[in-house]
């Protein structure tokens, strides 16, 4: 039996991926951490009732689980993965907000430990093949902007996977600027920049997750896109990482990866 903790448990994403890891034979929530609680009863948020609940990741003890499952913050997920690899547990983490250098000091110490776990940006199969099909078409289209749309309540701007998507098209052109003499009459209006690339961010009531990769050509344009209606889409990309999650000896970084 995998020994599962689940910190952010009492959240949206949370409460799927609990929902999740109580259906799937072979599991078991053993544990939860939640920085605040309006209950301390653990059956009141899904989990069994045999799961301990923890409001300070300092209190939880190793081996209690095996597996760490992160949906929680931006600014908790790094503290929060080095806390999981130095008390070996394995993190399987859909937060995000890391940094280029946080994720090398946490792949680094994970190859220290020879302890294996993964970083998704998104979890779900359409965000990963939009990734994927978009590095293609930058070979042929270097011309690119990135729009991405969640709901009111995401943290961080950027999303991780537009910033992921940035990054992949980024290995294949050359940086430059599109349009690079356009005037902002008002600041920020052309987005942010990765590498020449723009990124645009949407923050509105009613959306779930949504990311569009715009290429322009001589007299032709591609637009590739997908949406994400809701949350539970996200859990079969977070079954495959538990089921796999034990196979790997160091930290990868995207959920293609490992599929």
């Amino acid at each position: 039996m995998t020994k599962v903790l689940i910190a952010g448990f009492a959240g949206s994403m949370g409460q799927q991926a609990v929902n999740l890891v109580n259906s799937l034979p072979g599991f078991e929530i053993t544990a939860g951490l939640a920085h605040t609680l309006k209950s301390q009863n653990p059956e009141d948020y899904q989990l069994p009732a045999a799961a301990k609940i923890f409001t300070n990741r300092a209190d939880i003890p190793a081996g209690i689980a095996d597996v760490w499952v992160d949906f929680t913050v931006p600014s908790a997920v790094y503290g929060n993965v080095k806390f999981a690899l130095e008390h070996g547990f394995r993190p399987v983490v859909g937060t995000t907000g890391l940094t280029d250098e946080q994720e090398g000091e946490l792949l680094a110490l994970s190859k220290k430990k020879h302890l294996g776990g993964l970083i998704a940006p998104n979890f779900g199969m359409s965000a990963v093949l939009l990734m994927k099909f978009a590095k293609e078409a930058a070979k042929y289209f270097p011309d690119v902007e990135i729009i991405e749309m969640h709901h009111e309540d995401k943290k961080d701007a950027p999303s991780g996977t537009a910033l992921s998507t940035a990054k992949m098209i980024a290995e294949v052109r050359e940086p430059h600027q599109t349009a690079p003499d356009t005037t902002e009459s008002l600041a920020g209006a052309r987005g942010g920049d990765y590498q020449g690339i723009k990124i645009h961010a949407v923050r509105l009531p009613g959306y779930i997750a949504h990311e569009q990769v715009l290429f322009g050509g001589k007299g032709e344009a591609l637009t590739i896109r997908q949406d994400s209606f809701d949350r539970g889409s996200f859990m079969s990309g977070v079954k495959v990482a538990l089921e796999r999650v034990g196979e790997l000896d160091q930290l990868v970084v995207g959920l293609e990866n490992i599929l």
